[in-house]
């Protein structure tokens, strides 16, 4: 297929973000279909879905990986615009899929359930939009439900998410299962959705029921634009009538700078709201040009340099891996340059080239080959198994590092065998596999040599255990999940690692000096490079210290666990051309390491973040719950008819918490966990959690 390259003002990169279950896949399905993507609308509880495509994914109704899509829209007798659309999950366990999708869109979609207003997740999900400066549209959802209240939601969305202005450009006519259309507050119509799809918009005259409410937010709308637009106040003060291009112009600019989220509200089961939900993706949220530049590293002088789109040089993030057993289909999102087929790019982190023999439009499960792309782009090459999420691909004659994304640690593993010993390479590397897919999977090997599969939570682990036995027809059998405790170094030391020694008829000899300096429980594990490359200092020396520093604080500290939140500075390193092997530098660095666990470290055990909803008649019964299992609650507020409790608890204190919940609150209580650090435990919790795993 002959590839198409449109106007960078004509493409928008967007995300569908939202909690679990507040019909985020079931909003994008009703995109692909009303933009003549697909030829019917897929069904979650059909199980017929195309972004959830995964048999995990039909099976349980959640999404579980990202899924991408291209389409076209058009706004009225407007200019087709070029839409990349990611579907993301919403359940927490998943949240990686989150990161790295929001890492590389211009702007998002937050889906809330107009039933369940502003859940935890969705709080999640915007504070991780704030990250990445996301401009964003608000979608009430399921207003058809009982229960349902636009108003409500929006006053939660105004509450919570202070960082902007929440305008309703709409008010829905009628709610719950009288819920018949929504009211256009910029063109003062009414919108009703026709057919069996919802496929032929009736646009009339406000009813006169309606008339007086719609008026009156209008008039809200208006006057909450005025504040941060003169032009608008200009006209608003002196009563003159305020053109709607005016508004859309304004809206817009907004928006984008983050001062404005428009509000918009339907049901996508009930097919009503979807399409001007499109239109506002298109009028409102940025397209590439409106984007400030990226910025990157030159790997030379460690500069921090901006990459416009007009940089003729190419300049690329794979953020996907979908790996195969031949190549892998890497997700890229373009950001300056030409890329067509043939081309080779250069990976800065292996140092080699990758040559593009495929450029793949995206379309969840499916692909489209196209000739070439441009910048502002989202696309899958074919490459090797050597590129990573996160690593840039870039042209060789300049090569530029983009900001890489970051991922949380995995806080659950558990040990994973074949049941028959035949398969026991096969089983490694399909876990190698589904680690290259997702960065939150880790797979190591205890100190028998057994595999263990360390990820988010139970239900991440399930899934992927899950698709070994299915997806790769491998016969498994696996224990029960336990805490992933880590360890950190007690206090700032310098230690000077050697290795000498011989090797058959050829001494070997090399020398390192590392600082190791405890970081803050907030902040990361970092390995830092401060000697200076030259003749005295091959480029493999360096190589195999930083990568024998970086895997060797993943092996383990004092007690067997990985060691984190430790600042790892290499000082100096010595050796001898004639003496001095990659081999023997990373011989000196186990010696360092060996000399700094030896001083001693503290176990840590992995920290969540408790968010539950419940009726207040069963707080008493909750809390007394959670205190005995080391809660520290944070906070206790009143939400709509139920309290709001937050607090920080261990992760191995939350087995079995999932089905202690509805007895406590007589099954009306609803909660959600994400992690959030690390802190130290005792010997005595330690030991009293590690007997209880081996009992279970």
């Amino acid at each position: 297929m002959e590839s198409v390259l449109p106007g960078l003002s004509q493409v928008r990169n967007i995300g569908i973000i939202a909690h679990i279950d507040a019909g985020k896949t079931s909003v994008t399905e009703r995109f692909l279909y009303y933009s003549g993507k697909t030829h019917r609308i897929g069904d979650i509880d059909c199980g017929n879905t195309i972004m959830d495509y995964l048999d995990e994914e039909r099976k349980r109704g959640i999404t579980i990986t990202s899924a991408a899509a291209s389409f076209e829209w058009k706004v009225d007798d407007s200019e087709k615009c070029l839409i990349h659309l990611i579907d993301t999950p919403g359940h927490i366990d998943f949240t990686a899929e989150v990161e790295r999708s929001l890492r590389i869109c211009d702007g998002a979609v937050v889906v809330f359930s107009g039933v369940e207003g502003v859940e935890a997740q969705s709080e999640k999900v915007w504070r991780q939009s704030i990250r990445y400066h996301l401009p964003k549209i608000a979608f009430v959802n399921k207003l058809d439900r009982t229960g349902a209240s636009f108003a409500n939601t929006l006053a939660e969305i105004r509450e919570k998410f202070t960082d902007v202005v929440a305008i309703p450009l709409q008010l829905p006519v009628g709610e719950e299962s009288c819920l018949a259309g929504i009211i256009d507050l910029i063109t003062m119509k009414q919108i009703s959705f026709r057919g069996d799809d919802g496929d032929i918009l009736e646009v009339t005259t406000i009813d006169a029921g309606c008339l007086s409410a719609a008026s009156t937010a209008r008039e809200s709308m208006i006057a909450n634009i005025a504040e941060l637009s003169n032009p608008i106040a200009e006209l608003y003060l002196s009563n003159q009538t305020i053109p709607e291009t005016m508004l859309l112009e304004e809206l817009r600019r907004l928006t984008i700078a983050g001062k404005v989220c428009p509000v918009l509200g339907g049901s996508a089961k009930k097919n009503i709201g979807i399409q001007p939900l499109l239109n506002a993706v298109v009028d409102f949220l940025p397209s590439p040009q409106d984007r400030p530049p990226v910025a990157a590293i030159r790997p030379d002088d460690e500069q921090i340099v901006k990459i416009n789109l007009d940089d003729p040089n190419f300049y690329g993030l794979a953020f996907k891996i979908v790996a195969g057993e031949s190549a892998d289909l890497i997700y890229v999102r373009t950001y300056s340059g030409r890329l067509r087929i043939n081309d080779s790019l250069f990976n800065p982190r292996t140092r080699e080239k990758v040559k593009i023999k495929r450029i793949l439009r995206l379309f969840a499960k499916n692909v489209e080959a196209v000739d070439e792309v441009g910048a502002g782009d989202i696309v899958g090459i074919i490459g090797p198994h050597q590129v990573f999420t996160g690593d840039t691909l870039c042209a060789i004659n300049k090569p530029l590092l983009l900001e890489k994304i970051v991922f949380p640690e995995p806080v659950l593993s558990l040990a994973i065998e074949p049941r028959s010993t035949k398969d026991k390479e096969r089983l490694a590397d399909t876990l190698s596999l589904l680690c290259r897919e997702d960065p939150t999977l880790e797979m190591s090997r205890n100190e028998t040599g057994q595999l263990l599969l360390a990820g988010m939570g139970e239900l991440h682990l399930e899934v992927n255990t899950n698709r070994i036995k299915q997806e790769f027809k491998m016969d498994v059998r696996y224990g029960k999940p336990r805490v992933a405790f880590r360890e950190t170094i007690l206090k700032r030391a310098s230690v000077t690692g050697v290795f000498s020694r011989m090797m058959g008829d050829k001494e070997l000899f090399a020398e390192i000096d590392i600082e190791f300096v405890p970081e803050e429980l907030e902040a990361g594990t970092v390995v830092e490079n401060h000697t200076v490359s030259g003749p005295q200092l091959p480029h493999g020396w360096i190589t195999s210290a930083e990568n024998t520093l970086s895997n060797a604080l993943k092996t383990g500290g004092t007690h067997g666990f990985p060691l984190i939140y430790v600042r790892a500075v290499i000082k100096a390193l010595r050796g001898q051309p004639d003496k001095t092997t990659e081999g023997a530098v990373g011989g000196a660095v186990l010696s360092a390491i060996n000399q700094i666990v030896l001083q001693g470290t503290q176990v840590l055990e992995p920290l969540m973040k408790l968010n539950i909803i419940a009726p207040e008649s069963s707080l008493g019964e909750i809390t007394g719950y959670l205190q005995a299992r080391r809660a520290v609650i944070h906070q206790v507020s009143s939400q709509i008819g139920n309290e709001h409790l937050v607090c920080e608890v261990p992760l191995a204190e939350m087995f079995g918490f999932s089905k202690a919940l509805p007895q406590l609150s007589g099954g009306r209580a609803g909660f959600s966990m994400e992690p959030c650090g690390y802190q130290p435990i005792s010997d005595s919790d330690l030991q009293r959690l590690v007997d209880a795993s081996v009992a279970m």
